[in-house]
């Protein structure tokens, strides 16, 4: 028999906190999904950050998080699209884009992109 386990989602970004129950063999996110529970989500595979949360209480298993480093997991970061819920669990969705910084930033030394510049015409 599979247990299941209560997940507490503190959305960020609309502000609402859902409270849904997830089997311990399923993704978090698509059980939220099938719970009525709309949340951040892109490639659905591990890829990208759209989907980050950070880890408030409880323990997550994502072996198939490729798009977070060693680092940002031990730090309490998860992916909710490949993430299994090992306990009862709290959580908060992250700004996508703060969750990239952190993964990628340091990998481009002129920083972030401004869009809206001119290019240079010759």
């Amino acid at each position: 028999m599979t247990r299941s386990h209560k997940i507490t989602i503190h959305n960020r970004q609309t502000g609402k906190r859902h409270v849904i129950v997830v089997p311990e063999d399923r993704y978090i996110l698509q059980s939220a999904e099938n719970q009525g529970v709309e949340l951040p989500f892109s490639c659905r595979n591990g890829a990208c950050t759209t989907c980050a949360v950070r880890v408030k209480t409880g323990e997550i298993y994502q072996p198939e998080a490729m798009g977070l480093s060693p680092d940002l997991r031990k730090r309490g970061y998860a992916l909710l699209c490949v993430s299994y819920a090992r306990c009862d669990l709290e959580v908060e969705t992250q700004d996508e884009d703060e969750v990239y910084e952190l993964q990628f930033g340091r990998y481009f030394g002129k920083g972030k992109i401004r869009a809206g510049l001119p290019l240079d015409e010759d």
